[in-house]
């Protein structure tokens, strides 16, 4: 009955965290692309995890919170296998997809009293894909040519109460694509570089139209994501005329002859993905 009741007094204090924001929460913000490892601090004040509680909120994917780890036992399946704790409890996540973003509170607790300043911490994900009008019949499938357009689309994915005119206005966040040399592609009259918010406003896109060249070939576009003036993490798709057609997958996975190879560093450093696009050669 005991162990009932510091479970039920747990969760009536998790509950109010959420509804009334986190008392004395330290705030974080963490940027990160698709397919990479993440590492979301937390502020240890005993001597282990087992008193550690993770949890995640995103009203766009779960009409309620999700816990994750609960007194430093993973709970959720969905993503069991991609989670794990640090010995400082830090939430490991593997291979960060676009549905991981969103709000983390990390909490602990000794019978049922919380400890400590809880963590809080705001995960934001990147990711590039090639927009459907430059798609073959296959939605899976991106024919790329010398003298065909293509579109990549870039965006940013944020906790649904940070609206994507909040991140540009209030936070500093600003997306870019630019060339290989980080030059902002929008001082080149062959590009069209258009951003918008999407329809609920907490997504900020950024779009890359263009006609491609004979001398395209291995050119890198990278879609780039700096918070007040600092790089945090970018994305970069790669042209490459060889083969026949290719298949663009925003996975970490190899996908037939279009690959992902995210490089992952610590929070503090750049992160970036890679994305290499095949295509036919001229005149194949």
């Amino acid at each position: 009955m005991s162990d009932q009741c510091d479970l039920c007094l747990l969760g009536l204090i998790i509950l109010s965290s959420l509804l009334t924001g986190t008392s004395g929460a330290d705030d974080d913000h963490v940027f990160i692309s698709s397919g990479v490892d993440v590492r979301l601090s937390c502020n240890k004040t005993l001597s282990d995890c087992k008193s550690t509680t993770w949890i995640y909120s995103n009203t766009f994917r779960h009409s309620a919170t999700v816990e994750l780890i609960t007194l430093g036992i993973k709970k959720d399946t969905e993503r069991h296998e991609r989670l794990s704790l640090e010995s400082d409890c830090s939430l490991n996540i593997k291979n960060v997809t676009e549905e991981d973003y969103g709000v983390y509170d990390c909490l602990q607790f000794v019978n049922g009293q919380k400890q400590g300043t809880d963590a809080r911490v705001y995960l934001h994900v990147l990711h590039v894909s090639v927009s459907p009008s430059s798609s073959s019949s296959s939605s899976s499938q991106t024919e790329i040519s010398p003298g065909r357009s293509v579109t990549l689309f870039c965006q940013l994915d944020s906790y649904f109460r940070l609206s994507c005119d909040y991140l540009v206005r209030s936070e500093g966040v600003e997306l870019l694509w630019v060339n290989q040399a980080g030059v902002d592609l929008k001082t080149d009259s062959r590009y069209q570089i258009s951003s918008s918010s999407s329809s609920d406003q907490y997504h900020c896109n950024i779009t890359l139209t263009t006609t491609l060249l004979n001398e395209d070939n291995n050119r890198e576009w990278r879609c780039q994501l700096t918070h007040r003036n600092q790089l945090q993490t970018s994305v970069t798709y790669t042209v490459k005329y060889s083969g026949d057609v290719c298949e663009h997958s925003s996975s970490a996975a190899p996908v037939s002859s279009t690959t992902l190879t995210p490089v992952s560093r610590s929070n503090s450093e750049k992160t970036s993905s890679r994305t290499t696009a095949t295509a036919p050669t001229q005149g194949s």
